[in-house]
């Protein structure tokens, strides 16, 4: 079956922006001691494509055993995308993506559907010269599952014909809940039923074959 829309996460997918971010987590809570910064940064590695909100509200209640405000949490969002921006801004391209984009711009309909606050994502993909390459781009809120759903809709392809990009075990779990097929990008995807790369180099090859 051919596919005949690509939706690509963005942090660790396009951008080799993840470790900004992860940086970023542990400064906005790094007054609350080393201890609290490592609990902070194992749980965002353990999930990867979910709103850095839905982190917050967990840290507090996990780690410092309150209910997040509503003005706390927007006070740690502001802080997150301050120390992060410049960061992803600098960040490089995940290698393979570029080309990957430029090969399908033109031959299928592409997306962007991220963990990362919708406004905050466009601006950084349209400050980097990219998002004109895609269709739309699309971040939380809602969540993963949500927009991958919201952009077949939009593209009007059958999910069997969709194949998601990405990074992370959320990633992972809307293909699945969308019934899409699904590409990963690094090796924690190895033992997986799935295809997968180091990076994005072999994917205009293995969208090719799978084509034909």
């Amino acid at each position: 079956m051919p596919i005949s829309l690509v939706v690509f996460d963005c942090d660790g997918v396009i951008l080799e922006s993840v470790e900004a971010k992860t940086r970023a987590f542990g400064q906005v809570v790094a007054h609350h001691g080393p201890e609290a910064v490592v609990r902070m940064l194992n749980y965002h590695e353990a999930h990867g494509g979910v709103s850095r909100y839905k982190k917050f509200e967990w840290f507090y209640a996990e780690v410092l055993g309150k209910t997040i405000t509503e003005e706390q949490s927007r006070a740690m969002g502001q802080q997150f995308e301050e120390l992060a921006f410049a960061n992803v801004m600098d960040s490089a391209m995940v290698p393979g993506a570029m080309e990957a984009i430029r090969f399908l711009h033109g031959r299928i309909p592409m997306y962007v559907a991220s963990g990362a606050p919708h406004e905050e994502l466009n601006t950084i993909l349209e400050k980097r010269q990219l998002s004109g390459y895609f269709e739309g781009i699309f971040g939380s809120p809602p969540g993963k599952t949500e927009l991958l759903r919201h952009c077949i809709e939009l593209a009007g392809i059958p999910a069997a014909e969709t194949l998601m990009i990405g990074d992370s075990s959320t990633d992972l779990k809307a293909a699945e809940e969308n019934g899409t097929l699904f590409y990963g990008r690094g090796p924690s995807f190895k033992d997986s039923r799935h295809p997968w790369g180091e990076d994005l180099t072999a994917l205009p090859d293995h969208i090719s074959r799978t084509a034909r």
